[in-house]
């Protein structure tokens, strides 16, 4: 198959979260038959709620400055599956992809025919094949791999890695990992393994205990950002600037805005010292980080800004950024939201912010109609429009002093990258 068939039988495989079969055994068989391609690889594995992703990109970064030739594994995408399987910094090509793919497929085929499996492998499971394979067959130096779903039954948690990180955990995808922080907490300790250390974001009380809990009966050595000083801190609306106390400080500046962006590249610094990386390419490479559509600014006057804000604590982070650096100025919120999401608890959030909020929805499936979400959330200037091409006319009397927030699904972030850069 070439690369648009490719992903057309992907994506015909089902939406990954809800196809997702929880389970090791589909990948472990395939993987072995591929020969076991993760085994040659010195992995850091990230799991977490949010901020995992912008974690593994200054991780990735880091190492990259440090002259490694490094492999990122990272999801969902935003335009283009491609962007999942990145080497040194940049998205494989569509012709890699494919073939890893007809590969892949391949190999699965065989395995379904003699009955070794029960399934299709999914697309997550698929696609975590496949970047093993080109990362082993690329011989990169350091892989940079981001749980999917999870961590404890996810496609990734086939590897036994150098090191294990765990962002702040939190509520999301309830009904797959439990309704309770610390039923979530337990699935992502599920990556921690004897021998391996690991590296803890600061936590909520009751996911760091257990999360300290299992690192205690695994006996493995823990680097906490808790115990990390952080001294004079500075924030503004592209990133901060602050100094990681310890026996060799560290002077960051993280390129990526808000607040909670300070936590993780203290985490994502602390990953680096652990993996031995020397100061000056944690410094550059965290400095040189890029981690799109998270409260990404792409217009001026007025100032137009997207963020996947998808689940309540990230957007708990984006009202906190708008309120810290966006007070006084009349805000245009354009929000859609898929259906499995906490639609009404996030509206709650980020609605009574806006002087006028716009409800619309991406072209996707899953997306929640905007006469739905009309009927969940309410704000005295509520607007709603069929495409986020209309929401974005409709904001085109915005006053250069204003500010458009284009929020609450990763989907809708793709499509206004796409309509606002040019980006395919």
């Amino acid at each position: 198959m070439n690369y648009p068939d490719s992903v057309h039988f992907l994506y015909a495989l089902g939406n990954e979260i809800k196809t997702a079969k929880f389970g090791l055994e589909r990948i472990r068989a395939l993987l072995a038959a591929l020969g076991n391609p993760q085994d040659r690889l010195s992995i850091v594995h990230v799991a977490g709620t949010n901020g995992k992703g912008s974690t593994c990109a200054m991780i990735e970064a880091g190492f990259r400055a440090a002259g490694l030739r490094t492999g990122l594994y990272t999801s969902p995408h935003l335009a283009e599956p491609t962007e999942r399987i990145r080497i040194a910094g940049r998205p494989v090509s569509a012709e890699r992809f494919a073939d890893a793919f007809n590969r892949v497929h391949a190999v699965v085929e065989q395995l379904l025919s003699r009955e070794a499996i029960d399934l299709h492998t999914t697309y997550f499971e698929t696609v975590t094949a496949m970047a093993f394979l080109i990362f082993a067959e690329e011989r990169v130096e350091r892989v940079v791999l981001e749980v999917g779903l999870g961590g404890r039954l996810d496609a990734t948690n086939v590897v036994r890695p150098a090191l294990a990180v765990i962002a702040p955990v939190d509520f999301d995808h309830e009904v797959y990992l439990g309704r309770a922080i610390e039923s979530i907490a337990a699935e992502k300790a599920g990556i921690l393994k004897p021998g391996v250390p690991a590296v803890f974001a600061r936590q909520r009380p009751e996911a760091a205990r257990v999360l300290d809990g299992r690192a205690s009966e695994l006996g493995i050595p823990v680097t906490r950002a808790t115990d990390s000083l952080v001294e004079g801190l500075a924030l503004d609306a592209r990133g901060s600037s602050f100094e990681l106390a310890g026996a060799a400080p560290l002077s960051i500046r993280c390129p990526l805005a808000g607040e909670h962006q300070v936590d993780n590249a203290v985490t994502a610094a602390l990953a680096l010292v652990r993996s031995g990386v020397d100061r000056r390419s944690i410094e550059t490479g965290i400095g040189a980080a890029e981690w799109p559509g998270r409260l990404e600014h792409v217009r001026e006057r007025p100032a137009i800004v997207l963020d996947g804000a998808h689940n309540p604590a990230a957007a708990r982070a984006l009202a906190a950024y708008i309120a810290r650096f966006y007070a006084g100025r009349r805000l245009h919120l354009i929000f859609g939201i898929m259906r499995d999401k906490a639609a009404a608890e996030i509206a709650g959030i980020l609605f009574p912010l806006a002087w006028r909020v716009i409800v619309t929805a991406p072209k996707q499936s899953r997306a929640l109609a905007p006469e739905t979400l009309r009927t969940v959330a309410d704000h005295p200037n509520l607007q709603s429009a069929p495409t986020l091409e209309e929401a974005l006319r409709m904001v085109g009397n915005a006053d250069a002093g204003d500010a458009v927030f284009i929020t609450g699904s990763l989907f809708l972030v793709a499509e206004a990258r796409a309509l606002l850069l040019g980006n395919p």
